[in-house]
């Protein structure tokens, strides 16, 4: 689908903006024109592409960073070079403005996807003629290993949470995100009706790369979640006043749904309690699930397949994470190792 389906008469008066653009040589301040492209190109990739709101979410955040440091460079984004985007870059390795402090290379690097598409997106809509990421160098990506917590410290973690109403409900959502390895967007987005305690499993619905998938839950997680729904959920269901958010498997101290960020602070809530404050970040009981899973002889495929990873490659990062493993993988596999 072409753009001019989607913004009807718009597509004449972008390339009208776009000529005066690079017609003018002296603009004080582009950046009201090019978030028209912006605001195009982030319905594309919402409504065509299909991306998930929090990767859309990402690009805006991206793209409003890129055109901040264009505002202090006096650059017309719609004339930017590719010095100027290898600049960019090095401003946010180095912690330079638009920045505050220096960023991680695969933030630098999500960064130049952000700008590659939509680049690509304005010269194949005809709206600029030259990409200026095209002859631009990915930044190297040391490949990060996952961090996870031991055992101990899991099962002291999931015994914290009083049994009052908001202490049964987070029971439920440690013992989910450790239990079924998801991903905070996917425990928030859970419904009600995703969850099947008779079967013992629960539906992710349109994960990451809109893909769903049916997790099973083990024995505990499923006494968590039965005890939150049956003691817990209704009252704080009596609190709320949206109808947006009836729906909703977990719920916030107001009866609507819970959010990211409210989810995370009430993980960094139990990490304090129990002294993994340095440990714990939103993808630590993810991390934990995966690789005390793949420790205990779990097939590498299967883990894949719960964690709802496209590549393989990309749980492969878990297969040699503790030392543990480490040690056991050599002493089982050097010829010289074994007695």
């Amino acid at each position: 689908m072409r753009l001019q389906t989607r913004c009807g008469s718009a597509r004449p008066r972008l390339q009208a903006t776009v000529r005066t653009i690079v017609t003018e040589s002296t603009q004080p301040d582009t950046s009201a024109e090019f978030r028209r492209f912006l605001d195009d190109f982030l319905t594309y990739v919402s409504a065509e592409r299909g991306l998930a709101p929090n990767t859309v979410s990402a690009y805006r955040r991206d793209l409003a960073t890129w055109l901040a440091y264009c505002r202090g460079e006096g650059l017309d984004p719609a004339r930017a070079a590719p010095r100027d985007v290898t600049d960019f870059l090095a401003r946010l390795r180095d912690g330079r403005p638009p920045t505050s402090k220096p960023l991680a290379p695969s933030s630098v690097a999500r960064m130049l996807v952000s700008l590659r598409s939509l680049y690509k997106f304005l010269v194949r809509e005809e709206y600029l003629d030259a990409d200026p990421t095209g002859r631009v160098g990915s930044p190297k990506r040391p490949r990060s290993i996952p961090k996870a917590i031991r055992l101990d410290e899991i099962e002291n973690l999931l015994e914290l949470p009083a049994g009052d109403l908001l202490g049964r409900r987070d029971g439920a959502i440690l013992e989910t995100l450790y239990g079924a390895g998801l991903r905070i967007s996917e425990l928030i987005g859970l419904d009600v009706d995703d969850v099947d305690l008779d079967s013992g499993s629960v539906l992710v619905r349109a994960g990451k790369g809109s893909k769903s998938r049916r997790v099973p839950l083990g024995s505990m997680a499923q006494k968590a979640i039965g005890d939150y729904l049956t003691r817990s959920r209704p009252n704080l269901a009596e609190r709320g006043t949206g109808s947006g958010s009836r729906a909703a498997l977990f719920l916030n101290a107001r009866g609507g749904r819970l959010s990211r960020q409210g989810c995370w602070k009430i993980l960094k809530g139990y990490a304090h309690k129990g002294g993994l404050s340095d440990k714990l970040s939103p993808h630590t009981l993810r991390h934990s699930f995966a690789t005390h899973m793949l420790d205990a002889g779990a097939d590498i495929r299967v883990v894949q397949e719960l964690l709802g990873h496209a590549n393989l490659a990309t749980t492969q990062v878990y297969t040699l994470v503790s030392d543990s493993r480490l040690r056991e993988v050599y002493l089982t596999s050097h010829p010289r190792a074994r007695s």
